[in-house]
């Protein structure tokens, strides 16, 4: 019923030039896409047209020559940078002796390969069924016809329709486990919040280096590569920064250029991480020619996801791919930090990412003199785990006597524990 990719397939390429900049797509990212999903490239066949043809979206000669392509390359599939109507693609196959799979099948096929966890699995699948449940008699006739045979007769109900009744089916039923799920994902979402710890999420193009990055500062192993959606579900890891104490940082999907809007609208639940965000770093691969384009793209969903208006630290990754180009922090007439330019994959530039996460997240700081009896070595423990110890030393008593120093929030966490007894040991 789905057409999936197999490794090694061989492929003819179709990339189209229109003058409209809303269907224009990017021939070097298609073929990093055809490459992150494991499809060999044969060749690419390319062309300008004003609008798609309504019967084959290329021109009759160009679809002649597609399929003359395909006899001469012995090609497994036809992979269109484009979106396809099923009509199309019905057309093409015919003509061809081919499948033929469009962009957005080719990005549902990606998120499927890389899908880890099961909410992610989940999601895809949906995605995928309702962008297939148009496509189910493609050159297959004989889905039309009505089921035959003893105790089949009567109902009147062809192959086709029971394949989509048999889909929507599967399509509510994922629904269902994925509000389940939901459920639990806004369950720990709130104890998060509880717990008062900001969350800072990075987003970016896909392949811009949010994985690396993640991976630099919190000492994970969160999968990084160059290609395409290297990462899929989203990964959290707590944090501690200077002047701020601990944090969440969530790595997320990557956004790409017209990104299928089941898949928006599937991962909205995932990209809740996003949106809900004290503070998002937006990560550009500045080495990258369409880096003007890719930004303007992820503008685009985060306002499809209602996550455009939270505050939103610029990080240019990947300096080490320019000449002459030095790790600094950019800050607009306030003083406040707006750009952090670093690499990566070079670890250069990372402590400055630190410091204008410490500057952009900094509350209050509390300092205390405190004299802890030797009755409360937990709580001393405790502020040791806080790392907010800034001097320390015991009187003839065996009490402890330290200055500490910590943010507010961090302080008023503290307090509210229970059996704490801080407040009782505070030198006035």
């Amino acid at each position: 019923m789905f057409d999936r990719h197999q490794a090694g397939e061989q492929a003819v390429l179709v990339h189209i030039d229109f003058p409209q900049e809303n269907a224009r797509e990017d021939q070097q990212e298609f073929e990093m896409l055809v490459s992150s999903a494991g499809v060999n490239s044969l060749t690419v066949l390319t062309g300008k047209r004003d609008s798609p043809h309504p019967k084959f979206f290329v021109g009759s000669g160009k679809a002649q020559e597609i399929a003359e392509a395909v006899r001469s390359f012995e090609a497994d599939v036809i992979l269109f940078n484009h979106a396809l109507t099923p009509a199309q693609e019905k057309n093409l196959e015919a003509l061809c002796e081919c499948r033929v799979i469009d962009r957005t099948t080719l990005i549902l096929d990606i998120f499927a390969q890389r899908a880890r966890t099961h909410e992610g699995k989940l999601q895809v699948e949906l995605a995928q069924l309702k962008h297939m449940s148009s496509r189910l008699i493609r050159g297959w006739t004989h889905l039309e016809r009505q089921k035959g045979g003893v105790g089949l007769r009567g109902p009147g109900e062809t192959q086709l329709e029971t394949d989509r009744r048999l889909l929507r089916e599967r399509m509510h039923n994922i629904g269902k486990r994925l509000e389940k799920v939901e459920k639990q994902r806004m369950q720990g979402r709130r104890l998060r919040q509880r717990s008062e710890l900001p969350t800072v999420s990075l987003v970016g193009y896909t392949n811009a280096g949010k994985s690396t990055i993640f991976n630099r500062i919190t000492d994970a192993d969160v999968y990084a590569a160059d290609q395409l959606f290297a990462t899929l579900d989203p990964t959290l890891r707590k944090l501690k920064i200077k002047d701020v104490g601990r944090i969440i940082l969530a790595d997320t999907v990557g956004f790409i250029r017209h990104l299928p809007h089941d898949l928006v609208a599937a991962f909205k639940a995932t990209l809740t991480e996003t949106r809900e965000a004290h503070l998002q770093l937006h990560v550009v691969d500045i080495s990258d020619e369409r880096r003007a384009d890719n930004m303007a793209q992820v503008a685009h969903v985060l306002e499809e996801i209602e996550a455009d208006d939270i505050p939103q630290l610029l990080i240019c990754n990947k300096i080490d791919n320019l000449a002459d180009v030095a790790p600094r922090i950019d800050r607009d007439e306030f003083g406040k930090p707006i750009r952090v330019w670093l690499s990566a994959r070079a670890n250069i530039g990372m402590e400055l990412l630190s410091q204008a996460l410490s500057e952009l997240l900094a509350t209050e700081i509390v300092k205390y003199s405190l004299k802890i009896p030797p009755r409360a070595g937990k709580l001393r423990g405790t502020l040791y785990e806080l790392d907010c110890i800034a001097e320390e030393h015991f009187d003839d008593e065996g009490n402890c006597l330290m200055e500490i120093k910590m943010p507010l929030r961090e302080w008023n966490r503290l307090i509210k524990a229970p059996e704490s007894e801080i407040e009782a040991f505070i030198e006035h």
